[in-house]
């Protein structure tokens, strides 16, 4: 998504050359000039069409529309799944800590609060007491979330950064990224959290 107020005059200076000056392949015209305050959407989406051609079939918009109309409701599930997670964790007898901004404890706690006050998102990380070969334990024996490295689907997932993306660094380089070796990191999905909370509680048993 590309979001663009129209209120840049984009011909004030020299800097701006595929709004301001004339695009040969539109017949001279100055996109600035010719579109006003809906210039610089307009070049994003001509220009970008003709070099490049339509992608985005039917179906796909279809389906964004369609998954758009519920993202709030999905929002509001992975927020609040996210939130009692996290303070389950905190109080678990394997866990050594816990980062998520949703939590009093956090150091940007009060930030979440200010910029997100309808809750502090899905993804966070969390160490535990038996360092490495417990976050390799634990993302082994886990039934529920999905071992994946990307983030923000619908099912739960979970990765050890220490043993699979960040694998080539040094335990200090892992450290410095916050990926260190006793660091999972979970993307809570919208299944019922007392489902995950027992998967997690067995995989760290």
């Amino acid at each position: 998504i590309i979001v663009d107020a129209g209120t840049f005059d984009w011909s004030k200076d020299n800097k701006y050359p595929m709004l301001s000056e004339p695009r040969p392949e539109y017949h001279g015209i100055r996109m600035q000039e010719t579109f006003g305050n809906f210039s610089f959407a307009i070049a994003c989406r001509v220009l970008g069409l003709r070099d490049l051609g339509p992608a985005l079939s039917p179906f796909n918009a279809f389906m964004i529309l369609t998954g758009i109309e519920t993202l709030p409701l999905r929002m509001q599930r992975h927020c609040e799944n996210a939130q009692a997670i996290a303070e389950w964790l905190a109080a678990h007898p394997a866990v050594a800590a816990v980062n998520y901004a949703g939590l009093p404890s956090d150091k940007y706690n009060a930030l979440a609060r200010k910029y997100s006050p309808k809750g502090a998102g899905a993804v966070f990380t969390f160490s535990l007491k038996g360092g490495y070969d417990a976050g390799v334990k634990l993302v082994s024996k886990l039934r529920l979330f999905s071992h994946l490295a990307n983030i923000g689907d619908t099912r739960s997932l979970v990765i050890h950064p220490a043993s699979t993306t960040h694998s080539q660094l040094d335990d200090a380089a892992k450290t410095r990224a916050g990926a260190g070796p006793d660091i999972v990191r979970l993307s809570i999905g919208i299944e019922d959290k007392e489902d995950l909370m027992a998967d997690l509680d067995q995989a760290m048993t």
